[in-house]
């Protein structure tokens, strides 16, 4: 059977930096979990940010989505190279390390995904 490939952990400075962002624009709804290992925010079972390494991800409309990519605002997510991971973004360092922006981008992945149908 085939290694599985082990993955950089998120510094304890960006797991930090998650909470507090949780802290201050999570809703009553937001629950927090890990997925892949790393710290991940859920709304209705489904994915809305998280970490994974050293990257900061965020659920996004499909159009927003396109818009990011086009823009450079974000880059695919990918958990694996070559394995983009539908509907999210990664965030620039410069994004993730300022307060503003990091709550704007955080709030808007929880309102867009609070819009999702729960899943059971």
């Amino acid at each position: 059977m085939p290694e599985m490939p082990r993955f950089e952990k998120s510094s304890p400075e960006l797991v930090g930096r998650f909470s507090a962002v949780l802290e201050r624009v999570g809703t009553p709804d937001t629950t927090r979990r890990p997925m892949f290992g790393y710290p991940c925010a859920w709304i209705g079972g489904n994915m809305a940010t998280g970490l994974f390494a050293q990257s900061w991800w965020v659920r996004l409309p499909p159009e927003r989505l396109a818009a990011v990519l086009a823009s450079g605002e974000g880059h695919t997510f990918e958990v694996m190279p070559g394995r983009p991971m539908k509907g999210y973004a990664a965030l620039p360092d410069s994004v993730v390390a300022d307060d503003a922006q990091i709550d704007a981008w955080v709030s808007e992945a929880l309102a867009y995904t609070a819009t999702l149908p729960a899943k059971k």
